[in-house]
């Protein structure tokens, strides 16, 4: 059978997403919704999709899941519609603009059984998913530590959605949720958040170095910025050596191994098109297995990363608002 696929957005997010649906047997996008109905139309036609709809008309139509690819602030409306339909749903990341709304989310997923993903599709690349099974069998000791930087120059645009608070702009909701995600990933979740950063003339964040610290002394030290272009590294450290997650870490094609007084080793394993692919073969697999949510991006694991992008940018100055959408 065929899971059929609507997605809520019509930007940039939406197509690349869309794209590598050809690398996903078994799946299918039949619909797309948009605030209007113009513009879910024109972006159909563009992309060879059958039906087109506003928001409204999209929760009603016959998809299995719901796919949410608009601005930051629109998630947790746009999801905790999707979940009161009865569809299982796949939010983009940052999950929702504020930590409170996350925790919605996650309530109205658990409480309906309906399932509910954040779109991390860093932890589904055949290179992630490699570097994970080699921390778990021990091959670098000990988890001590990680390191990551995500870093991607663009040129301050105060009319641009990148820049602006009101829809979730800034380095820390845009890039700073990879940063955090894989430190959460090979570590949990940290007791306590350091922070500090620049920001733009209009109050959003240029640029962000975050300090995660765990209770037994392990720590995560990471950098995120709009202002400046970096490697986009991600580092996983043990005390029998490491395994770096190539740049760009956040979509990988090859890791290197590096065991203590042994030579460094590069596997390379890369993805199925684009790399979102892998993670809509985890929404089918979890779909057909008929759990609600999924055990390598569990909730929990997104509450987690939610809590320390929300202590980020409080200590940069920044409150994050939730926005309405019109269902």
């Amino acid at each position: 059978m065929t899971t059929r696929w609507g997605i809520a957005g019509t930007g940039a997010m939406a197509a690349a997403f869309l794209a590598d649906f050809a690398h996903t047997p078994g799946h299918r996008v039949v619909a797309v919704g948009s605030r209007t109905q113009q513009r879910a139309g024109e972006f159909a036609e563009v992309h060879g999709i059958d039906h087109a709809h506003t928001h409204a008309g999209l929760l009603a139509a016959d998809v299995d899941v719901v796919y949410v690819a608009t601005p930051h602030p629109q998630h947790r409306d746009l999801a905790l519609a999707a979940i009161a339909a009865g569809k299982a749903v796949v939010v983009e990341k940052a999950f929702t603009a504020t930590l409170a709304g996350a925790r919605e989310v996650v309530w109205a997923a658990r409480s309906a059984q309906v399932f509910c993903m954040e779109a991390m599709w860093t932890r589904f690349q055949p290179a992630v998913v490699r570097a994970r099974e080699l921390v778990a069998a021990g091959e670098i000791g000990e988890v001590i530590g990680v390191q990551a930087d995500l870093g991607a120059f663009r040129a301050y645009d105060e009319d641009s959605r990148l820049f602006a608070p009101e829809l979730g702009g800034g380095a820390t909701l845009d890039l700073g949720v990879y940063a955090v995600s894989i430190a959460q990933h090979f570590l949990g979740t940290p007791v306590s958040v350091t922070a500090h950063g620049t920001r733009y003339p209009n109050g959003a964040d240029a640029s962000a170095a975050i300090h995660l610290a765990y209770a037994d002394g392990r720590a995560a030290s990471l950098w995120c910025s709009l202002a400046a272009e970096t490697p986009g590294r991600a580092v996983v450290i043990g005390t029998g050596g490491s395994v770096e997650i190539a740049p760009r870490f956040h979509h990988p094609d090859t890791i290197v191994v590096r065991r203590n007084g042994e030579a460094a080793e590069a596997v390379a394993l890369p993805p199925a098109g684009r790399g979102y692919s892998h993670q809509v073969l985890e929404v089918g697999r979890c779909l057909d297995a008929g759990l609600t949510e999924s055990p390598v991006m569990p909730l929990e694991d997104t509450l987690g990363v939610q809590w320390v992008l929300e202590e980020t940018l409080t200590q940069l100055g920044i409150t994050a608002v939730e926005g309405r959408v019109e269902i």
